[in-house]
């Protein structure tokens, strides 16, 4: 098989069953039946020498000369994509779906802004927030199911842009009839029970951190744990984690209604305050500032959609500045 002998038709449906793992939903999505979709990844496995796709319980399971091929397919059908579609691109009258990856805290803070700009700007697109963590987010960036994410994250492949949006730094979060002192001393913040949000641990790969995925590493401790430490250890005492959590969404009832503490990024304690009525106290030392970024594939600078959403986004972050 040659290059140019190839029906470049079926890499089209090859691209829409990576990113469905389903000859059924690939079918829906490049408007063939489901017969037409399985012929063409026949006649595709026939020129390849390879399955391609192997059919499991879970779904279509692609093999490893699919995963090979498939960020290179996926880039050149977006190239043509964005050729064709740039200069149409109208976001007051598109249809389009865009697919964010985010954790709760980043939602809570942005997507209610970006909502909001895309209602007024953009009432036919539609939003789809994934979950930044427990996922291959570098694999999903790449294959194009998902537009961008946002996150904090320690290195970047060549082959991802990236644009500030904003910093925070940590603070303590009490319940609104705690007793606990205004100005904490590294010996009264020892001897509270704390809680954190991590979202993976050593056991998941994390170093310092951050969990590495191909190339790629995202932050999975929300807060700076070297920096609780290393504060701790000028007391010679061993730092103590009560309870932790894989994301925000508890924290607000677990403060309110145990004695416990939380140790949560400033920008969501100023939201627990305002809507829970707690309170805020500022570390015995300094916590690293951590800065979130909207990560995209280098591919999307080429596409007016892609470049609106990332316009939209920073719009929406402007907020959690001040």
């Amino acid at each position: 098989m040659s290059f140019s002998t190839l029906d470049l038709n079926l890499l089209k449906v090859f691209d829409a069953i990576m990113a469905e793992r389903s000859v059924v939903r690939a079918s829906h999505k490049v408007c063939l039946t489901q017969s037409a979709v399985s012929h063409s990844l026949g006649r595709l496995r026939d020129a390849l020498s390879d399955e391609l796709f192997v059919r499991t319980a879970s779904g279509m399971q692609p093999t490893p000369r699919a995963f090979e091929i498939a960020p290179a397919v996926r880039d050149a059908l977006r190239s043509l994509e964005a050729a064709v579609d740039r200069a149409s691109f109208d976001p007051a009258v598109s249809r389009r779906t865009f697919t964010l990856a985010a954790n709760d805290f980043t939602t809570l803070l942005i997507v209610p802004e970006l909502m909001r700009v895309v209602r007024a700007e953009a009432p036919g697109i539609d939003v789809v927030i994934k979950p930044v963590t427990r996922i291959d987010l570098a694999e999903q960036i790449d294959l194009g199911r998902i537009d961008a994410a946002i996150g904090s994250f320690s290195s970047l492949p060549p082959r991802y842009e990236s644009r500030h949006l904003f910093s925070y730094d940590d603070v303590v979060v009490v319940g609104r009839h705690c007793t606990i002192p205004t100005k904490l001393s590294i010996a009264e913040l020892a001897q509270l029970s704390i809680v954190v949000v991590s979202f993976g641990g050593e056991q998941d790969g994390a170093v310092d951190g951050f969990i590495a995925e191909r190339g790629l590493a995202r932050r999975s401790e929300m807060y700076d744990r070297t920096g609780f430490e290393n504060a701790l250890a000028q007391i010679d005492v061993v730092p103590r984690i009560v309870l932790s959590v894989p994301h925000f969404l508890a924290l607000s009832s677990v403060i309110t209604t145990t004695d416990l503490v939380a140790i949560v990024p400033r920008p969501l304690a100023k939201v627990f305050e305002q809507v829970n009525g707690t309170q805020i106290r500022e570390l015995p030392y300094a916590a690293k500032p951590l800065e979130v970024r909207l990560l995209w594939h280098e591919r999307n600078d080429l596409d007016a959609a892609q470049m609106w959403l990332h316009d939209a986004v920073r719009r929406a972050s402007e907020t959690t500045n001040n």
